[in-house]
């Protein structure tokens, strides 16, 4: 009962409320049957004392011989029981009265246990100098008969204010507990963080606040949380799209040192062999013309790798300005010209005047001369290239398509990709480094676009778009 006491808010506050409601109740009536048998006493004093002076006013205008029927006429009052007379000297005197002689307060006493109300008064009979005192005794027994009616039925007011006092108590616990209750269960709810649970209060009082208030915070917490998991999970992608990066570019680095560990090998051993004049490499000439085209492949590999490098490490802070793409276009055309003339090939450019998009310079023209030069590169003689501009949804569209040559599924998956060559032995052949379409991406990336490969019915196309 204890533990329950301490454990449950109703409990306590059921008890001390029917405890405090008992106590008053029994305070309550424990004064009236005080205070009402005293307050009837006074009054039936206050009645004796008004006849009483009422009833000396005429025996002043009286004789002693002559006051007997006044007696008679007093002591007929309900509300007097007798009357004593003394003289000045404390003598009683013979009342003379017609009813003969009346009980003393003496055997009143004795003969009953009722209350008995009296009081005394002076005055003098008309026509005598002696001075008497009239003793005035009244009845009282309604005093005692109310204490004892208080007395009965005390029982009786125990067990109602009993019973009240439970009942109060049991509907004022719960009017009072019934939302801290609710308050206490919703944040047991929210301590094992279950903020899905629905409010529907329509109090406006202090516990009404406090239950929209802890609504509020729930929710809150819960936009608070959501927002949280979608952070974490945002973070948890970046983290794992750093560590494809990371890997990404330790794959680089090891491709790059294979490819540049490659021509650098090359040249070392024709040059050993031109010095020590061993075989076919005393014909210098002819290495050394060979010599300095590995140079020219390497030193055009190192020019690409310082784009990538520049592409990663200036992200965002690289120029971006106005660029007539179609001028770049054109400017590209002219000086590869004799390549395309040696080769038989046919170029349509199908575009408008200018295509202005903002971007880097550099960059942009990086894009267009390896797209377009690895079509002049890797197209058979009297191949056809179509160079198309069109401008649809506030950007440009670019698509370079070359006849005469197919890229199969498995290089097209492949074909951007750093160090890929489709012909390893032809891209060698032509110079390839394998990172031409590698830095398109990056650049297009950079753009906000991308560039995409496929089969067409004539040839390869490659098209991307740029705002």
């Amino acid at each position: 009962m204890i533990r329950k006491f301490n454990d449950s808010l109703f409990t306590k506050i059921f008890i001390i409320t029917a405890i405090l409601l008992l106590c008053v109740s029994l305070s309550v009536f424990g004064l009236v049957a005080v205070l009402m048998p005293q307050t009837y006493s006074n009054e039936l004093n206050s009645v004796l004392s008004r006849q009483a002076l009422d009833f000396i006013d005429e025996l002043e205008m009286t004789a002693l011989e002559d006051s007997g029927g006044l007696f008679d006429q007093f002591l007929e009052n309900i509300n007097i029981f007798s009357v004593e007379l003394y003289d000045d000297n404390g003598q009683g005197v013979t009342i003379p009265t017609m009813r003969g002689n009346e009980t003393s307060a003496s055997e009143m006493a004795s003969s009953s246990d009722a209350p008995v109300l009296s009081n005394s008064f002076y005055f003098s009979f008309f026509g005598s100098g002696t001075k008497y005192m009239l003793v005035v005794y009244g009845e009282a027994t309604q005093v005692e008969e109310l204490r004892q009616v208080f007395l009965k039925i005390f029982p009786i007011v125990f067990i109602a204010a009993l019973i009240l006092a439970l009942l109060v108590s049991l509907l004022f616990s719960r009017i009072i507990t019934s939302p801290v209750l609710r308050i206490s269960s919703i944040a047991t709810k929210m301590s094992e963080m279950q903020l899905d649970w629905k409010l529907d209060t329509k109090r406006t009082d202090e516990l009404g606040i406090l239950e929209k208030s802890l609504k509020t915070m729930s929710q809150n917490l819960q936009t608070a949380l959501s927002d949280l998991k979608n952070a974490n999970a945002k973070l948890e992608e970046d983290i794992e799209h750093e560590k494809e990066l990371e890997q990404a570019q330790m794959d680089f680095f090891s491709a790059a040192s294979h490819e540049l560990k490659t021509p650098i090998t090359i040249i070392k051993g024709q040059l050993e062999g031109m010095l020590l004049g061993i075989g076919i490499y005393k014909d210098r000439e002819k290495y050394l013309s060979r010599s300095l085209e590995v140079a020219n492949t390497l030193e055009v590999m190192v020019q690409e790798l310082l784009i990538i490098s520049r592409l990663q490490t200036s992200g965002s802070d690289l120029k971006k300005e106005p660029i007539d793409c179609v001028r770049v276009i054109q400017k590209y055309l002219r000086e590869t010209e004799d390549l395309i003339i040696n080769k038989d090939l046919r170029v349509y450019l199908n575009a408008p005047q200018s295509a202005t998009v903002n971007g880097n310079g550099l960059l942009l023209e990086k894009v267009f001369s390896n797209i377009i030069g690895n079509a002049i590169k890797y197209s058979p003689q009297d191949a056809v290239i179509h160079i198309t501009v069109n401008h649809q949804q506030n950007q440009y569209s670019f698509q370079i398509e070359n006849s005469g040559t197919h890229i199969t599924k498995e290089n097209m998956d492949k074909i951007f990709e750093p160090f890929y060559r489709i012909e390893q032995s032809r891209s060698r052949k032509t110079g390839g480094s394998g990172l031409g379409l590698y830095i398109v991406q990056k650049i297009l990336q950079y753009h906000n676009s991308v560039c995409d490969v496929c089969n067409t019915e004539k040839g390869v196309c490659f098209s991307f778009g740029l705002l």
